[in-house]
């Protein structure tokens, strides 16, 4: 069986290998899924969410080791490992809440006629995720498919496949029966074994923006239930009412948190008017970020010289470098995969460091003259994950929360992820699919319904549809 090598991007040493499964241990893993899912999809769903309020609290118990391990395969400090596990934590706190949430509804239409409607699982459905968040994407996931009566495969990464198994092991810990949730590890030949095989009902992705389009596309060319999301360039407009101090830290922490691995991420600054006081507080702010103390790494070598050769092209073309991260160093980790905060200003709108995502910690600056201006520039933009304001101003902010063509809007936020029960998910090519993936659009997306009318009236007269 074919290997892959696993890193550590914090000082490229190496980890483990995996095992890559071809199409035939895909198949082994849909069988097992698909027997465990008899019994699985008939058990009370008040039984079916308690191993996710055991493994929930296993996670909080393991915090620490499992902060440590997504850091070591991830490169993302310790305290943003841990702030990305707590958050997927709120997907599970909600998928316990099924019980009580009172899935269906009922309605008297006739005189002893009612009609209402019961969800039900899917069967074998399976999630395909990121590098960047090893914990946090798979819980948007796993927790209400499971709790909605599916049984589960995950494919994380190859790049970070040692949470995902260490999760596996806390479920199984927890009282999840066995087979109910599998990982399988792997590359390309995997997911597309997984996409291909008739056997999964749906199937989630995280991931690029031209990868999600092929996994899209190939997924319901089969005839499966898909929802993927992709890539993003979002922006960040300040106006000059905005709080230069409380602005410049929100707006380095989103462009530079975890690495500018996210695609919540700043990516490009856009501002309105006389914002002087702000732009020199944030590239004040963002020299205070050293890599290897508050900065992660990035995910590999590759990246690295990718991120590198963005800033490098837009010096050439003639933009000012403000804050340079190029050629970063970790003392004793001389090996590891670091690039320092980056600001980059004085570029034309259509300039690749303005339009592409650069997936690094690395924001770029444009400067207009009014707020439509701005405007105009996000709503081109291809993507729509997220768009953020700062300003004092109630009526800017709705003006803009009203106008900004993404999925998720900040107002003095900038990595405006919504908190549970509130869904995740965005607009335009950041989404290839219908709905979120998390919320009460992941129910709806890992469920199917029933929709029953029935009558006991023994009345003879002639009802609706008698």
């Amino acid at each position: 069986m074919r290997t892959i090598p696993v890193y550590s991007p914090l000082d490229g040493q190496p980890l483990e290998s995996i095992e890559v499964a071809d199409a035939s241990a895909v198949d082994i893993a849909v069988t097992r899924s698909r027997s465990a899912f008899e019994n699985w999809s008939q058990t009370p769903v008040k039984e079916r969410v308690q191993p996710l309020f055991r493994f929930k609290q296993r996670v909080e118990t393991e915090m620490d080791s499992l902060a440590q391990l997504v850091s070591a395969e991830n490169g993302k400090t310790v305290g943003e490992a841990a702030a990305g596990i707590a958050k997927g934590l709120e997907v599970v706190e909600f998928a316990t809440a099924l019980p009580v949430m009172g899935q269906g509804g009922k309605l008297e239409v006739s005189r002893g006629v009612d009609c209402f409607t019961r969800s039900y699982p899917l069967g074998v459905v399976g999630g395909i995720t990121p590098f960047n968040f090893p914990a946090m994407v798979p819980l948007w996931m796993f927790p209400i498919a499971l709790a909605t009566g599916n049984t589960f495969l995950l494919k994380p990464s190859e790049q970070v496949p040692l949470t995902s198994v260490r999760m596996a092991e806390l479920l199984l810990e927890s009282g999840l029966p066995e087979d109910v949730f599998q990982v399988v590890q792997g590359d390309r030949e995997t997911v597309e074994a997984l996409i291909d095989h008739p056997g999964i009902a749906a199937l989630g992705f995280v991931g690029s923006t031209r990868v999600a389009r092929l996994v899209y596309e190939r997924g319901i060319g089969t005839g499966k239930r898909m929802l993927c999301l992709g890539g993003a360039k979002n922006h960040l407009v300040v106006v000059p009412d905005a709080d230069p101090e409380i602005t410049a830290k929100n707006v380095v922490s989103s462009a530079v948190g975890c690495a500018g691995q996210r695609c919540m991420a700043a990516s490009v600054l856009i501002t309105v008017g006389d914002c002087s006081a702000v732009m020199e507080a944030i590239e004040s702010e963002m020299k205070a970020v050293i890599p290897g103390e508050n900065l992660g790494a990035v995910i590999s070598a590759e990246a690295k010289e990718r991120i590198e050769g963005y800033i490098e092209r837009a010096e050439s073309a003639g933009a000012s470098i403000l804050v340079d991260g190029r050629g970063a160093s970790v003392e004793g980790k001389e090996e590891g995969f670091y690039v320092g905060p980056t600001l980059i200003d004085g570029v034309d709108v259509s300039s690749e460091c303005a339009c592409d995502e650069i997936f690094g910690p690395v924001l770029t600056v444009l400067h207009v003259d009014s707020l439509d201006e701005a405007l105009a520039i996000e709503n081109e933009n291809p993507y729509g994950n997220a768009a953020s304001i700062y300003t004092t101003s109630g009526a800017t902010a709705r003006y803009f929360e009203d106008r900004a063509s993404a999925g998720m809007i900040g107002i003095n936020i900038g990595v405006p992820v919504p908190r549970e029960p509130f869904s995740f998910g965005g607009w335009n090519e950041s989404r290839f699919g219908i709905g979120d993936i998390t919320g009460e659009d992941g129910i709806r997306f890992w469920t199917q319904q029933k929709k029953i009318t029935q009558k006991w009236s023994a009345s003879a007269a002639q009802n609706w549809m008698s």
